[in-house]
C-alpha cells in the first residue's frame, strides 16, 4: 500500500535527520509533518469554512457558534487526502468541558489525527499475510479498530503527564470519522452524534444514527460505573439530566460516561474507550453530519437531515444548521444559557450528481426551523 511505504519514508528520513532509531517517534514525527503540509496545502480545515479536495468527490462545510457559558469549547477538524491518500478523509468534533475545556479539546484535535495514522501504519505492517488474505472489509474494519483503541489510550495517558494542562476536572469527547474509498470508520468518545443521510427506497431522506449518545444512564454505562464504586444520578433542579459522581458524590458530576480527561473519576466507571463502527457507503447515501450535543439537544435527525439537504449552497449547510440550531434554543430551551454549537456536514457526491433532496417536502417543525 502507498500509505505506509510513505510514512516509512517519511520517518526514515526524520530518524537519520534527527541522529534517532526510535521507530516510534520518528513515525510520529513524519505523520506531525503530513498535518502540517496539509495546513499549508489548504487540506486541513480547523476553524468555519469549507473544504474540498481536486482529487475527490468529498466537499466538507464546518460551523461554530460559540454559547453563552463562556469562551467555545467546541473544536473541530477536517483533513482531506488523509495521510496523502487521495481516497481519504478525516473529520473530528471535540467537546471540551470544565475549566480547562477549550485547551483539552484542542489537543486531542491536534493529537488524535497524526497519533491514528501512525498508529495505523504500524498496525498494518504487523499485520501477517494470513490476516491480509482475510475478507478485506472485515480485516480493514479490524486494522482501524485496533488503531483507535491504541491512539485513544495512548493520548489519554498523555494527558493525564501534560504539566501544562490541568485535566483533573476538565476533559473533552471525540467523535471522529474517516472516509476510506467507499467505507466509512467511526469511532465516538462522549455525547456527540454522527447522523447519516439517505434515500429510502420510496425516494424520501431519512437519517440513520451512526453512534450512541454515552450518557450515564444507559443501562451498560450505568453498570461499569457502579461496578467501578461510581454513583449515577440527577440533580433535584435537573430532572433527567444523569451525571457520573464520585463514591462521595462531591465532585462536579459529569453528564457523559467516556471523555479524555476528567481523572477526577477515571477511577469509578469513566473512560476513554471509543466505540467503533464501520459502513458501506452506497449511492444513496448522500451526506453525513457531525455535531456537539449543543445542536442535539434542540435538533432531530430528522430536522437536522431537512436543513441540510434543503440549503441550496452546500458551502452555507453547516452555517444554516448552525443558525436553526442557536435559534432553536431561544424557546426549547427558554431560561437556560445556550451551549457551544457545532457542526460538520460532508458530502459524498458531487452537487451535479445529488438528487433534489431540496424538493422532498419537509416536515413542520423544520419548516418551522428554517423561517
Amino acid at each position: 500500500m502507498l500509505f505506509p511505504s510513505l510514512l516509512d519514508g517519511l520517518a526514515k528520513t526524520v530518524s537519520i535527520k534527527r541522529g534517532k532509531n526510535c521507530r516510534n517517534d520518528s513515525g510520529r514525527e513524519a505523520a506531525a509533518a503530513l498535518a502540517k503540509d496539509a495546513k499549508k496545502k489548504e487540506l486541513m480545515l480547523s476553524s468555519s469554512g469549507n473544504t474540498k479536495s481536486n482529487k475527490s468527490n468529498n466537499f466538507a462545510s464546518v460551523c461554530s457558534k460559540r454559547g453563552q457559558k463562556g469562551i467555545n469549547q467546541d473544536s473541530a477538524v477536517v483533513w482531506e487526502e488523509f495521510g496523502c491518500q487521495e481516497d481519504m478523509i478525516f473529520c473530528g468534533m471535540f467537546d471540551g468541558h470544565g475549566p480547562w475545556g477549550h485547551v483539552i479539546a484542542k489537543r486531542v484535535r491536534e493529537s488524535v489525527p497524526p497519533s491514528l495514522l501512525c498508529n495505523w501504519q504500524q498496525t498494518l505492517s504487523n499485520s501477517t499475510s494470513a490476516q491480509l488474505s482475510m475478507d478485506r472489509n472485515l480485516h480493514q474494519f479490524d486494522i482501524w479498530k485496533q488503531t483507535y483503541l491504541k491512539t485513544y489510550a495512548a493520548i489519554d495517558e498523555e494527558l493525564k503527564g501534560h504539566s501544562g494542562i490541568d485535566c483533573f476536572r476538565s476533559g473533552s469527547t471525540a467523535l471522529t470519522i474517516v472516509k476510506q474509498g467507499e467505507n466509512l470508520l467511526v469511532a465516538n468518545v462522549g455525547d456527540s452524534r454522527a447522523v447519516l443521510a439517505t434515500l429510502s427506497d420510496d425516494g424520501n431522506l431519512v437519517p440513520i444514527q451512526l453512534t450512541i449518545d454515552f450518557k450515564p444512564n444507559l443501562p451498560e454505562e450505568a453498570e461499569r460505573i457502579i461496578q467501578s464504586k461510581g454513583l449515577v444520578f440527577c440533580l433535584h433542579d435537573e430532572p433527567g439530566v444523569y451525571r457520573v459522581w464520585t463514591p462521595n458524590g462531591e465532585t462536579p458530576g459529569l453528564a457523559v460516561s467516556r471523555a479524555f480527561g476528567d481523572y477526577c473519576i477515571k477511577d469509578f466507571g469513566l473512560i476513554s474507550v471509543p466505540h467503533v463502527t464501520q459502513r458501506d457507503i452506497t449511492s444513496k447515501d448522500q451526506f453525513v453530519i457531525l455535531a456537539t450535543d449543543g445542536l442535539w439537544d434542540v435538533i432531530s435527525n430528522q430536522e437536522a437531515v431537512e436543513i441540510v439537504s434543503s440549503t441550496r449552497e452546500r458551502e452555507k449547510s453547516a452555517k444554516r444548521l448552525v443558525e436553526c440550531a442557536a435559534s432553536a434554543w431561544k424557546y426549547k430551551k427558554r431560561g437556560i444559557a445556550m451551549d457551544d454549537i457545532s457542526a460538520i456536514c460532508l458530502f459524498f457526491h458531487p452537487s451535479s450528481s445529488t438528487p433534489n433532496v431540496g424538493a422532498l417536502k419537509l416536515s413542520k417543525q423544520a419548516v418551522g426551523l428554517m423561517n
